[in-house]
């Protein structure tokens, strides 16, 4: 593949749908990248003691996705390097054990890649309009991200 074929490209999407590792982590695959980070955020099932059945997100998907993109914009001034970067984030229903979020990141060598997951996931939790609800067996509740700039700023 000629360089000229192989601009870096965001991959950006919402959607109710299971999660793919296979299709995120080979949207980033580039053949002048020794490196492909990926991070999977998957429902668990407890949660300070409670028994958690399954998660609910909403999200302000317009909003969101523009976020997202500027997250991809601050990770490309951040590390120049990096080639594709996919962010794929489940809403609605998600079960234990699935995944409610994948971000895969590429760059010529590890270090820059494994940065740039870690701030994505970070930023995103601090500034997406996405909210989750953890569901439990006698209860349930919304939680908000101990990061999240907008839920920490009226304290």
């Amino acid at each position: 593949m000629e360089r000229s074929e192989d601009v870096p490209k965001d991959f950006v999407k919402l959607k109710c749908e299971k999660l793919s590792v296979d299709e995120v982590s080979e949207l980033v695959v580039s053949p002048c990248c020794g490196a492909v980070s990926l991070f999977i955020g998957t429902t668990r099932n407890n949660f300070e003691g409670k028994k958690v059945i399954h998660l609910e997100y909403e999200a302000y998907t317009s909003m969101a996705e523009t976020e997202i993109k500027k997250i991809c914009r601050d990770v490309r001034q951040k590390w120049p390097s990096v080639k594709h970067i996919a962010v794929h984030h489940r809403l609605g229903v998600v079960p234990i054990t699935e995944a409610s979020v994948i971000i895969a990141v590429s760059s010529p060598h590890r270090a820059e890649s494994l940065e740039a997951v870690m701030f994505c996931i970070n930023t995103l939790k601090a500034s997406v309009p996405i909210w989750k609800k953890e569901i439990y067996e006698d209860d349930y509740s919304w939680k908000e991200n101990k990061e999240c700039f907008w839920a920490n700023s009226e304290k």
